[in-house]
Formats: structure tokens, C-alpha cells, sequence
């Protein structure tokens, strides 16, 4: 059930909002109940058959949690928290890498293994790295109080459920549990309509109407020319922008109807000007899980640290976040060049003092991004390619009669980048967001 289906708008949504107002009125903790129902529901909707999966992870990671606060023994502490997350990376690795792990050993050893063809449980990536953050917070105490029901709820509170954004358990636990958010608000269900609205604009009339061209640029990639390979990796660009920014400001309206606020996790990250500051404002919940839960154990752990070596890390930690986003060679390249984006720019500022102008240095960064990003799309290394040859002319320049769909799609591209680069974003409007009072004569 994706959020701009009209089952999800029109019947599961307004269903769940009242019972939940209904429920924090009439009964205590109520409320809490209808959203884990709501969730597992919602869960069930895509697969009923994978979703005792997430109830399974549930079950055990609060189990291990327990044991984690309980262990007196910090060595034991220790073994229980790595065992966990062990485990976790396992249950994740099985479903969504088994097939791709076998491609590679029949490829290395010329063996022919079969695919175990696994399906892929929904969501299963984001809430495995919000387990782990949680285990880790467990095991540092920075997670006081903790409850079966609050601890369900903060896994499959439905609106950051399917990607995100990745939350922290004590971010999100003392708003469901905070007495002023059990009723209704006017001026936050007003905001979370104008945010829902701006989320369905983005994925409905940009992000989709764009795919369009995307997919046919992608697919007859052999076809493309110097113009047609601009526009095909540009559409592809703001396509997935708006598809996963309009998704989070869907997340973050659909939460704001039960007073409930997500993190930011978009900052107008295509007007960044350089990579550190891209990812300042791109994905900003993953970064910081990588930052938090990775980069910095991994540098802690280190005998020497050196300015190299936290470069090292920083490249082998985007490299990770390149595999978390999918079991191909191609995914791990753009996070190779993400890493390598990142060392390069650390090591600029650290060995050079230059102010470069504002906008060469947006230049750059956005023309870098939208290179990589040809990587995240492509099907194969040879279609990747293809299209970077394509957009540096060796296929040549000639420029092919439009047609109307054509145009239609070129003036989407253009409505996308006005509506980047000229308009506020969403956080904006939240937190600047001041409701018309109506005097009453």
C-alpha cells in the first residue's frame, strides 16, 4: 500500500486517524495499540506471508535489547551487542544479497550454484539499521525506559516504515507517549495536508512523469546523443529526488496528523556546493547513522589515527552505504565514488585555502552528483558507460526531431529545476508555518 494509492488516502488513513483520537480519548496507552495495529496491517497489506518477519525482528531485538540493559558485565554487554547486530546484518544479508553473493561465486570459481530467488521483505533495510541503532544506544544507556509495546511502535510506526526516515528511539518514543499530541490539532492537521499535497505533487506529477523519459533513455541507451544523454541522466537526477523527497514529505505529513514530528532528512541537497554539504543535506538520517554507528567506532577503533586513515574509513564507510542500497557492483561503485568524493574534498580543504566561487563550486558538486548518479540507475556497467559517453558527445551531436511527449517531459525537467532551486523546501514551510487567524465579527 503506497501512500498516494487512494485505498491508503481515502480509506486506510482517515480510518486509523479517527480510531487513533478515538482510542487516546476513551482508553490509556489505547493509542499507542491502534498505530502498532495500523502498522502491522499496513505491513501485511504488501506481503501477509513475509510480514511475521518484522514481528519476528521485533520480538528478538527487544529480547536482546533487555539483555543488553540487564548485563551487568560489560565485557558481556559487549558480546551480546555485536551478536545482535551480527544477527541482524545476517537476517538482512540472507534475503537481499543471497542471490547476488551466489552470482559472484559462480562467477570467481565458474561454479553453478542456483539462485535462491528470496523475496525481499518490505522496508527490511531501514528497519534493520534502525534496530541497530537501537542495541547500540541500549548498550551506551542512552535509552532509560523501554517497553514491548513503545519499542514495536518505534519499528513500525507506519509512516517512516517503507524508507525511512531512519529514527532514533528517543526521538520518537516521548511524542507517542507525550500527552498533548493524544489530541487532535487543528493547525498541525492543516500543515500535514499542505505537506501531504507538496509529497503527491513531487512523486505524482514530477518524479513519475519524469520516469518516463528516464526509463526510455535508459533502456535504448545505445540510441543516445550528446542532448538526449543530458537530459535522459537529468531527468534520472530530479526523478529520484522527487521520488524520495516527495515520499518523505508524504512520511512526514501522514506523521504530523498524529502530532508527530520526523527528523529532516532532506535540506535542498542539489544546492549544495560540495559533496561534504551534499550529504549534509542529502539523506540526512542515513548519514548520520553511518557517522554515528560506523565512521566514528571504526576511527575510535584505530591505533594510529591520522588524517589518512579517517579517509581510508570515510571511503570504505560510503562503500557500505553503496551496498546498503542494493545487491549490485553498480551500486557499490557510486558509493566508491561518493567516498572518493568526500576524501578528495577533505583533502582540498585541508591542504588548500582557496574560496572558489559560489557557484563553480555548485557547478561542480551538482555535475558530479548527476554523474554518479548515472551509476545508481543503470542496469549494467556497459549501460552506464554508454550514457557517459553519450554526454561527453563521443556519440555525436546531433539533435533529433522532438516529439510532443518529448517536449512534455522537457518541460517537466524544467517546472523540476525552478521548483529546486527557486522555492523553499518543505522543512521551511514547517518550521516557519504561521496559521491564518479568522477575526470573528
Amino acid at each position: 500500500m503506497l501512500f498516494h494509492n487512494p485505498i491508503f488516502l481515502f480509506i486506510f488513513l482517515p480510518i486509523v486517524l479517527v480510531s487513533y483520537f478515538y482510542a487516546s480519548k476513551h482508553f490509556k496507552n489505547a493509542h499507542l495499540y491502534v498505530l502498532i495495529a495500523s502498522g502491522i496491517f499496513f505491513y501485511a497489506w504488501w506481503n501477509i506471508y513475509l510480514s511475521p518477519l518484522i514481528i519476528v525482528s521485533i520480538v528478538s531485538n527487544f529480547f536482546f535489547g533487555k539483555l543488553i540493559v540487564n548485563a551487568i558485565d560489560k565485557n558481556r554487554r559487549k558480546r551480546i551487542l555485536i551478536f545482535s547486530i551480527f544477527l541482524n546484518v545476517l537476517f538482512l544479508a540472507i534475503f537481499k544479497y543471497s542471490d547476488f553473493i551466489i552470482q559472484n561465486i559462480n562467477y570467481i570459481f565458474s561454479a553453478n550454484i542456483g539462485m535462491l530467488n528470496l523475496p525481499f521483505p518490505l522496508a527490511m533495510s531501514f528497519f534493520t539499521f534502525q534496530t541497530i541503532a537501537y542495541l547500540v544506544d541500549c548498550h551506551d544507556n542512552n535509552i532509560k525506559e523501554s517497553n514491548f509495546p513503545k519499542y514495536s511502535l518505534f519499528i513500525i510506526f507506519f509512516p517512516q516504515l517503507i524508507a525511512g526516515p531512519i529514527v532514533r528511539y528517543n526521538h520518537m518514543v516521548p511524542q507517542f507517549t507525550d500527552e498533548k499530541n493524544k489530541f487532535f490539532n487543528y493547525q498541525n492537521f492543516y500543515l500535514a495536508l499542505i505537506v501531504i499535497l507538496i509529497g503527491l505533487f513531487k512523486k505524482i506529477f514530477l518524479a513519475d512523469n519524469l520516469s518516463i523519459y528516464v526509463n526510455e533513455g535508459f533502456t535504448n541507451y545505445q540510441n543516445l546523443e550528446f542532448i538526449s544523454g543530458w537530459l535522459t541522466s537529468l531527468s534520472f537526477t530530479f526523478q529520484i529526488y522527487f521520488d524520495f523527497s516527495g515520499y518523505i514529505d508524504m512520511a512526514t505529513g501522514i506523521a504530523l496528523l498524529f502530532n508527530i514530528r520526523l527528523p529532516l532528512n532532506f535540506d535542498s541537497p542539489y544546492k549544495a556546493k560540495s559533496i561534504i554539504n551534499f550529504w549534509e543535506r542529502w539523506h540526512i538520517t542515513l548519514a548520520k547513522f553511518l557517522t554515528s554507528y560506523i565512521y566514528f567506532p571504526w576511527v575510535k577503533s584505530l591505533k594510529n589515527l591520522n588524517f589518512l586513515n579517517a579517509m581510508i574509513v570515510t571511503f570504505f564507510v560510503f562503500v557500505i552505504a553503496g551496498i546498503w542500497h542494493g545487491p549490485s557492483w553498480l551500486y557499490v561503485i557510486f558509493g566508491s565514488l561518493h567516498g572518493l568524493g568526500l576524501v578528495i574534498n577533505h583533502t582540498f580543504r585541508k591542504l588548500f585555502r582557496l574560496n572558489i566561487n559560489k557557484f563553480l563550486a555548485w557547478f561542480i558538486t551538482f555535475n558530479y552528483i548527476n554523474f554518479t548518479f548515472v551509476f545508481f540507475r543503470s542496469e549494467n556497467l556497459t549501460n552506464a558507460i554508454s550514457i557517459l559517453k553519450s554526454m561527453i558527445g563521443l556519440n555525436g551531436f546531433y539533435i533529433k526531431d522532438f516529439s510532443n511527449g518529448d517536449v512534455f517531459v522537457f518541460s517537466i525537467l524544467i517546472i523540476s529545476v525552478i521548483t529546486t532551486f527557486l522555492f523553499k523546501n518543505t522543512n521551511y514551510l514547517i518550521d516557519n508555518y504561521k496559521p491564518i487567524k479568522i477575526e470573528k465579527n
